[in-house]
């Protein structure tokens, strides 16, 4: 960039203005030799001075603010069309609006948003008398700030205070603060540097919160805080020595235990301390075992056992609460199945609740104790659809809450009596801007991938569609850690279905939504398979006439943005354009570097590739060291200056080397949000605004400006 660019440059970032330089040309970073050594080969990256762990270098802050500008110009060219886009998404959003309440102790709670503010407002209503009272104003903790958000909050047993986790960062570090609902204020107790979990003891004095390793982000410590206490006197009740595991902490849903959660990708530990007696020891549910999982709730006298022991999809055991701590002494109460999969449950006095997924589809079984044979399931009118639960927080009743919603429909909130099977619908979220849901249609296809494989395919487009082949296409998924991409309502993509395209969810291996063999599939040395679904996926939909070949569009963030980086490498000529968020694109340099936040963590996930066979592997795939001199599609890219979860330098320093790979003239578009991390903006709006950019970015591309 030129002299007078870099001075406008500064102007902006010091007076907020719009860049005023009549053309800048695309950012190209300088290469400095450095090599990032292995047992297995050393590699050069000359990119890897982007990595700045204070993030105040003026260098690096000078590229990732060049790189802005450059897609700030790129995109003044379609202004229009993302200022009307971002109205047209906020436009459906309702402004004014309240969650259902839900029930505990004397209280009823709820959230609420209001007309023009970013934030939620925590609330509660007195049942004898109506008072309403504001537990939390989102809104006026984070004036002043350019991101906030609240991640947790949990009221004391004895419902006079709340302790919530705040973030003014996005790097999901977070300062625990402790609110006295009787005055209003906060207490002097402010302990920094945890995870976002809280537990409370029954003497509303004790709280617990997990510290976290400043420079790994791993969690490490269980503490205990006596309220009133300095935060340097909290007790350690806990070291995690193992850095594979991450941790947390919660109570059961009677509230009659303090829960320690230790968790890897394959193995689980619950640790349970009475919570009556703050000053006992923690007892192990059950010793953690390579290649076991399991979690649990605790209801009349009993622990209700959730496990993949023996059991690939999952079954459920229980084991009496004088009986713990021997995995032998569980009982069994759901057999395993190989075609369903346990996704989790609500333990009641008189019922089980599981939410279970068959076929892709999540669907909610009600077990009754007294007649375990007399289970039913809670029936639906669509053929794709996700049901899941929502807040449930008192056992002692037949009343269970659950959501349901799917493509076309908004999210609902129902209450079932499991007595009687009778439904209500407390709550449908309400789409302003003329939506009907009769306007649109969903449909479930399989598509065959390479090996014989049939990959579900969620598909949403407007009633009129004819499957003519000239329809562009947005295509989203996944694919990593089992996490399933259920085929939800959202309300944003509609801006793309009204415009004529396909949005289409890939549930490619690597997530898990047809079993816990869907995920095995997807991951360590069978990884590739989720990349290649998704490109099989877009061969299935483009030779079935679901989209044009030549406007196909493709989206993934995280993992996701993983898996964008490698079919970018892989199959880029099948793809018009694609979107990165916060994308995990160098995967070799950052799994070897176990300061790096999280790493540990994910060995189970990639492999560690200290070992060869992962390191051959990984480098495979890696999007930044496969990167080739050829044709890419046109792309967007986004990261978070503060992710704690994928650091803003891998997409900084993919980017970087795109740029001199390249052999095309397509965009390549780079924005880093210097005031956030992995989710991006924290406001509501905020986030509609970003998305507006990506879709505007898209339809530009087809010349669709209105």
């Amino acid at each position: 960039m030129q002299k007078h660019a870099i001075a406008l440059l500064l102007c902006s970032s010091l007076f907020g203005s719009a860049l005023l330089a009549a053309d800048l040309s695309a950012p190209l970073a300088v290469q400095q030799p450095y090599t990032v050594k292995s047992p297995h080969g050393d590699r050069q990256d000359p990119y890897y001075w982007l990595r700045d762990d204070s993030r105040s270098s003026p260098t690096v802050l000078d590229y990732l603010h060049r790189e802005n500008a450059y897609a700030d110009q790129y995109a003044a060219g379609y202004q229009a069309l993302t200022d009307k886009l971002t109205s047209e998404i906020i436009g459906r959003i309702k402004q004014d609006d309240s969650s259902v309440p839900y029930t505990k102790g004397d209280y009823s709670y709820y959230s609420r948003v209001e007309a023009g503010k970013e934030y939620p407002i925590y609330l509660r209503k007195a049942l004898k008398d109506g008072t309403e009272q504001v537990l939390l104003d989102v809104n006026e903790l984070a004036k002043g700030k350019s991101y906030y958000a609240v991640a947790n909050w949990q009221v004391s047993p004895d419902q006079n205070l709340v302790a919530y986790m705040e973030d003014d960062s996005g790097r999901r570090q977070y300062t625990l603060k402790v609110r006295d609902l009787r005055t209003g204020q906060d207490l002097p107790d402010v302990l920094t540097g945890l995870s976002a979990s809280i537990a409370w003891a029954k003497d509303s004095k004790t709280l617990y919160a997990v510290k976290n390793d400043p420079v790994t982000l791993l969690s490490t410590q269980v503490l205990q805080h006596q309220l009133g206490q300095t935060p340097a006197s909290a007790k350690t009740v806990y070291e995690e020595k193992d850095n594979s595991f991450y941790m947390g902490v919660g109570n059961t849903t009677d509230g009659n235990y303090v829960v320690i959660y230790s968790s890897s990708t394959v193995s689980s530990e619950m640790q349970v301390q009475d919570a009556s007696r703050p000053d006992s020891q923690f007892r192990v549910l059950a010793p953690r075992q390579r290649d076991i999982k399991y979690s649990a709730d605790h209801v009349n006298g009993r622990w209700i056992i959730q496990t993949d022991w023996q059991a690939p999809n999952y079954r459920m055991m229980s084991v009496a609460a004088d009986k713990i701590g021997d995995r032998n002494n569980w009982q069994p109460l759901i057999a395993h199945s190989d075609s369903v999969f346990i996704e989790s449950f609500k333990a009641f006095s008189d019922y089980l609740a599981i939410n279970e997924r068959s076929d892709g589809l999540r669907r909610i079984k009600i077990m009754p104790w007294a007649a375990p044979d007399n289970a039913s399931y809670v029936a639906s009118d669509e053929a794709a659809y996700v049901a899941g639960f929502e807040v449930n927080v008192e056992q002692n009743t037949n009343l269970l809450r659950y959501t349901y919603t799917s493509l076309t429909t908004p999210a609902s909130v129902y209450q079932l009596n499991m007595q009687t099977g009778e439904k209500t619908l407390l709550k449908q979220t309400e789409v302003p801007g003329g939506f009907d849901k009769n306007n649109y249609a969903t449909d479930r296809v399989w598509a065959t991938a390479r090996d014989g494989v049939k990959v579900p395919v969620s598909l949403l487009y407007k009633k009129d569609f004819k499957r003519d082949g000239t329809a562009p296409l947005y295509q989203y998924a996944y694919g990593s850690y089992g996490f399933s991409m259920d085929p939800f309502f959202r309300s944003t993509v509609l801006s793309l279905v009204d415009r004529g395209f396909v949005f289409a969810i890939a549930h490619i291996r690597g997530g898990q939504e047809m079993g816990r063999h869907w995920y095995e599939d997807g991951k360590l040395l069978k990884k590739i398979n989720t990349f290649t679904d998704y490109i099989d996926v877009t061969d299935y939909l483009v030779a079935n006439n679901y989209a044009a070949k030549d406007k196909v569009f493709g989206m993934g963030g995280s993992a996701g943005g993983l898996l964008m980086g490698a079919v970018a490498n892989m199959a880029p000529e099948k793809y018009r354009g694609l979107v990165a968020h916060v994308p995990f694109v160098d995967v070799v340099t950052t799994m070897l570097d176990e300061s790096i936040p999280l790493t540990t963590n994910e060995f189970d996930e990639w492999g560690n590739p200290k070992q060869k066979a992962y390191y051959d592997y990984m480098l495979s795939y890696s999007p930044y060291d496969q990167i080739s001199k050829q044709n890419y599609p046109a792309m967007l890219v986004t990261t978070g200056l503060h992710d704690s979860q994928v650091q803003y330098f891998e997409p900084a320093k993919w980017v970087a080397k795109l740029r001199t790979h390249k052999t095309d003239n397509n965009p390549l578009l780079f924005k880093t949000t210097m005031e956030a991390g992995h989710g991006g903006k924290s406001g509501r709006f905020a986030r509609q605004a970003q998305i507006a950019e990506e879709y505007a970015f898209i339809l530009n591309l087809l010349g669709i400006n209105q």
